[in-house]
């Protein structure tokens, strides 16, 4: 995962995520540990419905649930992460089966890239289902 600098507020994406398998339940975890680091107590994930499937309506964390919400976004690959005092990141989600090269130059790409460039400008491949079995 790769995120741009907590002071740099322009643009829509505040970086990106490479998860190793197609399992959301399963990549999360870690994932929400280091966001927690900025947004504290996560309260909410929201994923792009196209890109997951078969995932829980909640994620069990320790003690606690996080509700996971299914949307269908326009750019695909999005997610938008959602702590405590309504701070919020949202991440441009690689696909798991994108090569190491590819997803490298995306990570990079997408926290180095210009504000004002439009989202859809990345290089990330899209499949339009991924099975998390």
């Amino acid at each position: 995962m790769r995120l741009k600098p907590k002071a740099d507020s322009t643009g829509y994406l505040d970086g990106a995520w490479w998860p190793r398998s197609g399992k959301l339940t399963a990549e999360l975890p870690d994932l929400l540990a280091v966001l927690s680091v900025r947004l504290g107590t996560v309260q909410r994930v929201v994923y792009d419905r196209a890109s997951w499937s078969h995932v829980p309506r909640q994620l069990m964390l320790g003690d606690r649930t996080v509700p996971l919400d299914a949307y269908s976004f326009e750019l695909g690959n999005t997610m938008y992460v959602y702590g405590s005092a309504g701070h919020v990141i949202v991440l441009r989600v690689i696909t798991a089966n994108t090569d190491r090269d590819t997803a490298h130059s995306a990570l990079m790409t997408m926290v180095a890239r210009d504000p004002a460039a439009p989202p859809v400008a990345q290089p990330v491949p899209r499949v339009a289902t991924r099975s998390t079995e």
